[in-house]
């Protein structure tokens, strides 16, 4: 986005929240924890990036009533990974699009597991906004349990191989 607000001469505004008027908007600052009123004081257009858990969103097609769908009717077939951290990122597990968090993607899923996160505050940054919140952590301390709705304090390599056999099959 700062890229082609450059092109065409324009300041850009991110990660908006709320927009209170014609050049007024809210945004998050300090990793989320605080909010603050901008005001676009430019002379053309406004260009801006929205923050998707912000607006609300009608749903359409069949994949997106999954999206939709309420924690305990969900597909595990159709799951896949959302996100991961910086470490994961930076060790080469996965590729720098799926890090989450202030320098990362920001994500909002009905259902958000983290195993072994151990909730820095820049990957919190990224997630916090989703609904329900599970964590795994072998540090019973870790921050990722202060944001959780559900944590449990064990290893992530004895938990994921019991709860894949409690899963039903792929099809």
């Amino acid at each position: 986005m700062p890229r082609a607000a450059a092109l065409l001469d324009v300041s850009p505004v991110s990660d908006i929240m709320q927009i209170i008027g014609d050049q007024t908007f809210v945004r998050p600052i300090y990793a989320g924890n605080a909010l603050c009123k901008v005001r676009y004081v430019g002379s053309g257009p406004c260009m801006m990036s929205i923050r998707p858990t912000s607006f609300p969103v009608s749903f359409s097609s069949d994949k997106s009533k999954l999206d939709a769908a309420p924690i305990s009717t969900i597909d595990v077939s159709n799951l896949d990974a959302v996100g991961a951290t910086r470490a994961a990122v930076d060790a080469g597990y996965v590729p720098n699009e799926l890090q989450v968090g202030q320098t990362g993607k920001i994500v909002a899923p009905e259902l958000y597991i983290a195993f072994g996160v151990s909730g820095a505050i820049q990957h919190l940054a990224g997630m916090k906004d989703s609904k329900v919140i599970v964590a795994v952590n072998k540090d019973a301390d870790a921050p990722i349990f202060q944001v959780a709705d559900y944590g449990l304090a064990a290893d992530l390599f004895q938990v994921i191989p019991e709860l894949l056999e409690k899963l039903p099959e792929k099809k």
